[in-house]
């Protein structure tokens, strides 16, 4: 597959802005239907491969790609926008989604969440819990099956990127080459230098992100597809992107399959630490979608400034960069974007370098071979992230937010540059600043779901180990658990698993000891050992009481919860009252008992006075009492409609043909009418449309242009832009042309 580099980066503004007040918008162009796009059909209903072909026959520039057995009930199709357009009004259709992009996004995280203390823990056939017999599917970007600590996991695969059965690392360029499958199949299923989790379960290995670690929506529904069919008990995918809808493909065929018997978990997303950035398939309301908190861990802290100037940031480690060690005070200066010519003068310091333009490779090699002691990158677009390098360099390197690179950057006034000092702290427990945060635009549901290590995790690659960090290290944490929750309980259901694992959940606190949003960390971190000893389960495990919308009077939402008592006595449960705030009045059920092996539907009802309270998102857990002990149940309603971004996901970049170039994007609410204008990047001249389109429906928006529909080769400022109703949104980017 081709490797797609994206080119662009984004400020999110909602809202009308007075930034873009000189900016003039022009009358809009007609928008031409035909061009070529590939789309994901959803059905009602099964139609039959005749069935399907007989309707195409109306649509002539239409072709049949895949039809999908397991992931979802429908198939895809490549032609005419036009075509697709008007396929999407034929009544046995339910949705008609263009595909999308994805990413691939232990030794002490281990026994933290209690996978060393369940050894001692055996089931009903008087086996150790290490998940042995349980089957795990790995979607991801394959799995190095002759590493000695997996090979003995390892018991099949295929790879749907090159379509045959042997689902291997890609290899050889090194910006190309993979290791993130081999990583999470290690924290899941590793036995010997390392240990995962659930050291003997079984790995089967679904390669649908190919070269650099990038895929497409038909790649990932063939394995969920391939992982259904092969009859798999959990499946990981440690993939997403930005797009923050739970309508999305990969997230209703998440939803498939945990209604087919497959407990099914993935990464969050690692765009944080901003609200509403969770992306798909981690808004699939089935499955377990995981967050990033930190291990029992060592972290380096940047300290610049002097006096009440004086800030403080934490260092994200770069994967394949030196462990960073450095405790003195150093000068840091300047490196601009880590160009060779940028780097004079930095031998003996600590360059600091701006994201973007170079890979990150390439500018701690500049750096290195410049004489620098260390590098610290800071990002280019809002919040945390974290890098790697795709093989080892001998220099510290480390990113820190944006906010803090521009601050330092202003700071530095001379090639000397400025002081700067270090210091350690012993941490745990704490949510990670890139760990995506929700709630799920629409559905307003509560993610992530549960919280699990993410930060410095060791694990296998291909040919060695190495730390990792994200979501993606942080879901098959949880993969694990689920692993070992089935080996001790097999008949259990995916939502029993799920529910075991969150309500036994220990919710934790920032740094100013509050507690962390719902949306940000769900019911909190992963406990395994409380989890095996789980009696009462709570289906769901948490509320959405959506959006209240009246302006006046009593406005009142009512969910349906199911209490189960899977214990050998009778229980005796209560909530506890929450307390009293303006404007909130809670029905909650009175003392109850539910019988062993028995169920309990309840009513829970939250009133709300609109003239009492503002705008916004409200959340919270209720307190279940079981007895003596605490069961937290995540809540959350949102008053009106709340400023959520309307425009999600825009990249662009090459299309797959030479002389081409495409975009995408999401409309979570659709739009009255959108557009893309280009402008001259230094005189905002207006250059013209590269798209624009009235009465766009709610989904993914993708599209191929030509080179000559497009200016001449340079940097253009881009203005996407979204109305729906009174209301327009807009985006600012950079894009480049060849």
């Amino acid at each position: 597959m081709k490797r797609l580099i994206w080119l662009i980066s984004f400020l999110l503004v909602l809202g009308s802005s007075s930034g873009f007040a000189a900016i003039h918008v022009p009358p809009l162009p007609k928008v031409s239907e035909l061009t070529r796009t590939t789309a994901v059909v959803i059905l009602k209903d099964t139609m039959k491969k005749e069935q399907i072909e007989q309707v195409l026959k109306k649509y002539p520039s239409l072709k049949l790609r895949t039809i999908y057995k397991h992931a979802i009930t429908g198939f895809s199709v490549s032609g005419k926008k036009r075509d697709v357009a008007k396929l999407q009004q034929e009544s046995f259709i339910q949705a008609v989604t263009e595909i999308a992009v994805y990413h691939a996004a232990l030794d002490e995280s281990v026994p933290f969440i209690g996978g060393d203390q369940v050894r001692g823990v055996y089931d009903s056939r008087k086996q150790r819990i290490t998940g042995k017999g349980i089957k795990v599917g790995v979607i991801d970007t394959g799995i190095d099956y002759t590493h000695p600590d997996l090979k003995h996991a390892y018991k099949g695969g295929k790879d749907l990127v090159d379509h045959d059965n042997d689902p291997m690392e890609t290899r050889g360029n090194p910006e190309l080459a993979t290791i993130h499958g081999t990583h999470v199949a290690g924290i899941i299923a590793a036995n010997g230098k390392v240990k995962g989790v659930a050291p003997e379960a079984e790995i089967y290995a679904y390669r649908a992100l190919g070269p650099g670690g990038s895929g497409d929506t038909e790649q990932v529904l063939l394995a969920i597809d391939a992982a259904i069919e092969d009859g798999v008990d959990v499946l990981n995918l440690s993939l997403g992107n930005e797009v923050n809808g739970p309508d999305l493909p990969i997230s209703l065929a998440l939803n498939k399959a945990v209604d087919q018997g497959i407990v099914a978990v993935t990464s969050n997303g690692n765009s944080g630490p901003a609200v509403w950035t969770v992306g798909s398939p981690g808004t699939s309301e089935k499955a377990i979608s995981v967050g990033a908190s930190t291990p029992p861990m060592k972290v380096p802290y940047l300290i610049y400034g002097l006096g009440t100037e004086k800030q403080e940031v934490s260092l994200l480690p770069v994967q394949g960069a030196k462990e960073w060690s450095i405790a003195s005070s150093e000068n840091i200066v300047d490196g601009g974007l880590g160009e060779r010519k940028e780097l004079k003068g930095v031998q003996g310091k600590i360059v600091l370098i701006q994201r973007g333009k170079l890979s990150f490779l390439d500018k701690v090699k500049n750096a290195k071979k410049a004489g620098a002691k260390a590098v610290i990158i800071f990002n280019n677009t809002k919040g945390s992230f974290t890098a790697g390098l795709g093989k080892d360099v001998n220099l510290p390197a480390a990113t820190i937010p944006k906010k803090d690179g521009e601050r330092i950057k202003r700071m530095i006034s001379n090639k000397e540059g400025r002081p700067v000092s270090f210091v350690y702290r012993k941490e745990q427990d704490r949510l990670a600043d890139f760990s995506s945060r929700g709630p799920v635009t629409v559905s307003w549901n509560i993610k992530p779901d549960i919280l699990a290590p993410g930060v410095g995790i060791y694990s296998t690659i291909p040919n060695g180990y190495t730390e990792l960090a994200g979501t993606s290290m942080s879901a098959p944490h949880v993969a694990g658990a689920c692993a070992l929750l089935l080996q001790a309980h097999p008949n259990w259901t995916p939502n029993q698993i799920k529910s075991a694992l969150m309500t036994t959940a220990k919710p934790l606190k920032n740094k100013s000891r509050d507690w962390y949003h719902t949306f940000e960390q769900g019911a909190g971190r992963l406990q395994i050992a409380e989890a095996l000893k789980a009696d009462t389960l709570l289906y769901p495990s948490s509320l959405s009481f959506g959006m209240y919308t009246r302006k006046e009077g009593i406005d009142e939402h009512q969910e349906e919860i199911v209490v189960e008592n899977t214990g050998p006595a009778e229980q005796h449960y209560s909530f506890r009252m929450p307390l009293k705030e303006p404007g909130i009045t809670w029905n909650l059920p009175t003392i109850f008992t539910v019988q062993p092996g028995e169920k309990k539907k309840l009513i829970i009802g939250l009133q709300i006075n609109p003239s009492e309270m503002k705008k916004g998102v409200y959340d919270g857990y209720l307190i279940l009492m079981e007895g003596t002990r605490e069961i937290n149940l995540p809540f959350l309603y949102v008053k009106e409609e709340p400023d959520y971004p309307r425009i999600m996901g825009f990249e662009f970049g090459q299309g797959d043909k030479i002389g081409t170039y495409r975009y995408e994007m999401y409309l979570p609410r659709g739009a009255d009418e959108f557009g893309i204008a280009l402008y001259d990047a230094d005189s905002l001249a207006f250059v013209g449309f590269m798209d624009w389109k009235k009465t766009v429906p709610p989904g993914l928006i993708k599209r191929e242009v030509t080179g000559k529909k497009l200016p001449p080769s340079g940097i253009y400022k881009a203005i996407i832009f979204a109305k729906r109703g009174t209301r327009e949104d807009r985006i600012e980017t950079m894009i480049h042309i060849d």
